[in-house]
């Protein structure tokens, strides 16, 4: 099995030595570098090219916020955790929308960050249990942008479909065209990024549209 390569950027030289310890006990991720500022995270990202780059976001200079706006401008498929102690809504959003894979909190880093670099290694979303609350808020924002997009009739046949209505179905009650229903059908489902049936019933009944 191949190993994770790591690089761990944080302004404490205790707390690189903790989780270095903790990474070298796996057997499979190592440490190939370590940075004590942003600065310093984006040279040696460019350097090492590791596999995932575990993130502090407090630290002197550039911070780790914007090294991973800089990382991220120059590869889009660099692969970062951030750890931080900043539990909130903002951090979260910002990290996320740079492109960051991974966010768990200092708090309980210990308990998850083994786990966290395998699964951002991997290219998946990991965000810590005491996060998840601001990432569904985060999700039902954007679900709410999406839906605003949606005309009037969309809205309708959207709210049919998701509660289980064929299209046919819903065109004699709509007084519609097979057709027609068809093509706003097709148009919903690429507003809202929906693949299928199913994921539209999730999506109504996650923002309260149907009964579960």
């Amino acid at each position: 099995m191949s190993k994770v390569s790591v690089l761990l950027a944080d302004d404490h030289e205790v707390v690189r030595a903790g989780y270095r310890r903790l990474f070298e006990n796996t057997g499979d991720i190592d440490v190939v570098a370590e940075a004590t500022d942003g600065e310093q995270a984006y040279q040696l990202y460019m350097e090492y090219k590791p596999g995932v780059v575990v993130m502090d976001l407090t630290m002197p200079g550039i911070g780790g916020l914007d090294a991973c706006r800089r990382i991220l401008a120059r590869d889009r498929n660099a692969r970062i955790l951030v750890f931080s102690v900043h539990e909130n809504e903002i951090f979260l959003n910002r990290a996320l929308d740079q492109g960051v894979l991974g966010y768990i909190s200092k708090r309980n880093a210990s308990r998850v960050m083994i786990e966290a670099v395998r699964c951002v290694a991997r290219g998946e979303l990991f965000i810590g249990q005491e996060m998840m609350p601001f990432l569904v808020k985060r999700k039902a924002s954007q679900d709410s942008q999406q839906m605003a997009g949606l005309s009037p009739r969309e809205f309708e046949i959207f709210r049919l479909r998701a509660d289980g209505k064929s299209v046919n179905e819903i065109a004699d009650l709509l007084s519609l065209s097979p057709k027609t229903v068809g093509h706003h059908n097709t148009s919903v489902k690429q507003k809202l990024g929906i693949a299928n049936e199913a994921e539209l019933t999730r999506l109504a009944i996650r923002l309260g549209v149907i009964d579960a």
